[in-house]
């Protein structure tokens, strides 16, 4: 079968690869021409290539299944495998990775590069093909590229064949972040951590994470409410300074004695929690042939790294279903859109949760427990009552998914209720960083 994807990111590229090694040829295009001839890569309308990525075990684990030799790979290149144990104290399966999206992504692009069967085109997609009711290929740079099957892998901005599917769900999330790479100094040891990418702390409106990657480079990272426009300075390199050092978490890693900025500061501008499926407002598949992965079905806030791990999955289970429905891609279409409800839709709709109470409490608002409590505070809650992480460990390794936590929650809730709050992390408010970053600027 002749296969058209759009888009080489990870998911696309991917997706590819795994189609190429069944047999299929796929042609994968972008009008992104890859790294430069000295090793530097912009990719270009790829907002967040720069910025931190959570590299999950779901995503170890699909390379597992469908191209184990790119794991071998990532290691030669300098990923860090972090393998966690259960509760049974024996290893996971699976590891997760501190790795760079950009050394990831070069990577995979070399593999899909050397993959017999899959070829990378240069040009930009204008179009879904049509013919005879189906989907007959794409319209790249006004010229037709024919194919039996096309793949929609172009990410969260994408607008194509718009006309075919129902409108999506959800939107600006009301966060907005900023990040900065750095490297350690040779011999420096690494900071203080609390999580298994380096730390994640939520402050007195805003969060700070720090991000560990390859070949000890890291990211640090804040985010806050978008409409906040006073954090805007933080894009100018004082400003991120003084607020990084301002905050002991982020001090302790940016320390001049410690690490070295090698990136400008990388606004992230807003972000997103979207959800859209397979089929139209009629609920029909809009265009066999037609099929949608990745961040064109699903986005969510990065903030709990979930990204890249969703769409993985979504491109191994649409690839299964493909092998499992040969020659009818209507059904797989159908069969892909309520995989999807059952397994994606629900980190959407926990994020919208999420994100739309933290920027409450951020507002001034108290925890609220006369309703259901948002995902985050019920992981707070191990703190109280560390019994809960039998259900919350699970849901924070992304092995069960959010409805899981129903079972707790009621506990959860009635320990905020008698007035335990988390304790609080050291650092400024929100309105005292404002203060400090303007008198920077």
């Amino acid at each position: 079968m002749e296969v058209a994807v759009a888009g080489a990111g990870p998911t696309g590229l991917f997706t590819a690869v795994a189609l190429a090694r069944r047999g299929h040829r796929v042609a994968v295009i972008d009008r992104d021409p890859g790294p430069a001839a000295d090793g530097t890569w912009e990719r270009r309308g790829v907002m967040q290539f720069h910025h931190p990525h959570g590299f999950r075990p779901q995503i170890s684990e699909a390379l597992a299944a469908e191209m184990p030799e790119m794991l071998t790979a990532l290691d030669q290149a300098g990923a860090e495998r972090i393998v966690f144990r259960g509760g049974d104290g024996e290893p996971a399966p699976h590891a997760a990775l501190r790795c760079r999206r950009a050394v990831f992504e070069r990577v995979l692009r070399e593999f899909a590069t050397a993959e017999p069967g899959v070829s990378l085109v240069r040009g930009h997609v204008d179009d879904v093909l049509r013919s005879g009711g189906r989907a007959a290929g794409l319209r790249v740079d006004g010229r037709s590229f024919d194919a039996d099957l096309v793949i929609n892998a172009s990410g969260r901005a994408a607008r194509l064949a718009d006309d075919l599917r129902a409108p999506g769900e959800g939107g600006d999330c009301g966060l907005a972040y900023v990040s900065r790479q750095y490297a350690l100094l040779p011999d420096a040891e690494r900071g203080p951590m609390n999580a298994p990418v380096g730390i994640i702390q939520t402050l007195a409106g805003y969060m700070i994470a720090i991000f560990l990657h390859d070949r000890g480079t890291f990211s640090a990272l804040f985010i806050r409410p978008a409409d906040d426009r006073r954090f805007g300075a933080l894009r100018f390199p004082a400003a991120f300074e003084a607020a990084a050092l301002a905050v002991p978490a982020l001090a302790a890693w940016v320390d001049p004695s410690r690490s070295t900025p090698i990136t400008p500061v990388l606004p992230g501008g807003r972000l997103y929690n979207t959800y859209r499926g397979q089929l139209d407002a009629a609920g029909r598949v809009g265009l066999p042939g037609l099929l949608h992965v990745g961040d064109a079905v699903c986005t969510t806030n990065p903030s709990a790294g979930r990204g890249i791990a969703v769409s993985l999955r979504q491109a191994v289970a649409l690839v299964r279903l493909l092998d499992a429905h040969p020659g009818d891609p209507e059904a797989v279409a159908l069969a892909f859109d309520g995989w999807c409800v059952d397994n994606v839709r629900p980190w959407f709709s926990d994020h919208v949760s999420w994100d739309t109470d933290i920027l409450r409490r951020w507002a001034g608002g108290d925890i609220d427990t006369t309703r259901r409590l948002p995902s985050d505070l019920i992981m707070e809650a191990t703190e109280a009552d560390p019994t809960l992480l039998r259900v919350v460990g699970p849901y924070m390794a992304m092995e069960a998914l959010p409805s899981t936590l129903d079972e707790i929650e009621p506990r959860a809730r009635a320990i905020y209720a008698r007035g335990w709050r988390p304790p609080p992390h050291p650092g400024p408010s929100r309105d005292e960083l404002a203060s400090l970053i303007a008198a920077a600027v």
